[in-house]
């Protein structure tokens, strides 16, 4: 196994962080919900908010008016946002009534949002005191939604680290795979690990309560999203030990991401050569083909996703694009610095945001592709900049080889739309 080589000009790991801080374009992090609620069978997410935040889930998620779904929205009244009823008493007659209603409820987040942070409801004291009432059939956490302070993919961030704590010890040597995967890239990299010989493998999120691992000195993890700052610091809280990697985007990071868990776990050169060669190949054709249109062009990131540093690395190394500004809303150099070693220096590196300012850079530059959140796309497309909602590299499956080329495609597809706009307005 061969360790990727970095740029010729050097990477980005010690270039300078251009830090702002003001006004700020972001998501609610209740948005975590829509995909770990499809990922966790036997879990439901009840947010404590407003009729805004449920308006947000049921749009964000498209579901259907027959739909029955593992998630709600206590709503708040006037009589709570007053102080008029016992939130205390609120909280727990809504679990009852839905634990009633389902019984197939196992694990039951109490989500906060801006609205109940607010007004300071205890969720913390309210999930402690229900999980000791249905335990053992249902296990109650909470963890924080707010949009206040917060990006949306941190959302994911506080569900897991909550998990984490309440996961029994273990002594056993396993690895432990952390993030939300659609299913079908989660099987994928199973099948890769298992063709290696690497086991016993878990994931956080599980699937169910009853399939979740423990966690102790002997277990190791993987992160496959760049935005689990929390999550990581609760593992290795409990003992755990961090493999350090690029993220699995594109062929080079998915490479470097299986040499790494392969390197942990004492796989042969020869063996991780054999079980990579044909994926590796198909990605890197894939990629070839959806990024040509790409090639030569500029990328600016805005804030958005935490997954920036990572896609700017894929782009620039692996589809011929050169970046102006990769900004992310959190820098942690325990998760992105492998991707900032890989990424050839010269884009100004950013974290944080003061939009105003940053719009200004942006319009300074004119690149070619510019990746920012929804608030912002129409009004530069509507200045002629090319732009790339960056919530759609969430939602989509971009991970590991057999997706290289639909994330190649996601950056390509708009850029290759302006091209036939102009194409047609010539004629």
């Amino acid at each position: 196994m061969t360790a990727l080589a970095p740029p010729a000009g050097g990477g980005c790991r010690s270039t300078p962080v251009l830090k702002q801080r003001g006004q700020r374009e972001v998501f609610c992090g209740l948005t975590g919900i829509i995909w770990l609620h499809r990922k966790m069978q036997d879990a439901f997410f009840l947010v404590i908010g407003s009729r805004t935040c449920a308006h947000l889930l049921q749009s964000a998620a498209g579901v259907m008016i027959f739909a029955e779904p593992r998630f709600g929205t206590a709503i708040m009244e006037e009589t709570d946002l007053a102080g008029m009823a016992d939130s205390q008493k609120e909280v727990d007659r809504v679990v009852a009534q839905l634990l009633e209603r389902r019984p197939d409820i196992r694990q039951l987040f109490l989500v906060g949002s801006c609205p109940s942070e607010v007004i300071k409801i205890d969720l913390a004291r309210a999930a402690e005191r229900l999980s000791a009432q249905y335990a053992p059939r249902v296990r109650v956490l909470n963890y924080s939604g707010s949009g206040i302070e917060t990006t949306f993919t941190q959302g994911e961030d506080a569900a897991l680290a909550s998990i984490v704590p309440v996961l029994p010890a273990s002594d056993a040597r396993e690895l432990l795979v952390v993030g939300a995967l659609p299913d079908v890239v989660e099987d994928q990299m199973l099948s890769l690990l298992s063709a290696m010989g690497v086991g016993p493998v878990r994931c956080l999120p599980a699937h169910r309560v009853d399939q979740e691992t423990g966690v102790g000195p002997n277990t190791v993890f993987a992160l496959v999203q760049p935005f689990l700052g929390d999550t990581h610091a609760a593992l290795v809280k409990r003992g755990a030990r961090h493999i350090a990697a690029p993220f699995p985007f594109g062929e080079e990071g998915t490479t470097a991401w299986l040499a790494a868990v392969a390197t942990e776990f004492g796989v042969d050169a020869e063996t991780f050569a054999r079980v990579t060669e044909a994926p590796r190949a198909r990605a890197r054709r894939a990629i070839a083909q959806a990024s040509e249109v790409l090639n030569g062009k500029s990328v600016f990131f805005f804030p958005d996703s935490q997954l920036e540093i990572p896609l700017a690395r894929f782009l620039t190394r692996e589809c011929g694009m050169t970046a102006i500004e990769v900004g992310s809303p959190y820098i942690h150099d325990g998760l992105v610095g492998p991707d900032l070693d890989l990424l050839p220096a010269g884009p100004v590196i950013s974290e944080g945001q003061d939009v105003d300012l940053q719009l200004d850079r942006a319009r300074a530059a004119r690149p070619d592709l510019t990746v920012c959140g929804l608030g912002l796309a129409n009004p530069l497309e509507a200045e002629g900049l090319t732009t790339k909602w960056a919530i759609e590299l969430v939602f989509t499956p971009v991970h590991f080889y057999e997706q290289a080329g639909d994330l190649a495609g996601l950056f390509s597809r708009p850029v290759r739309r302006k091209q036939l706009l102009k194409l047609e307005a010539a004629e």
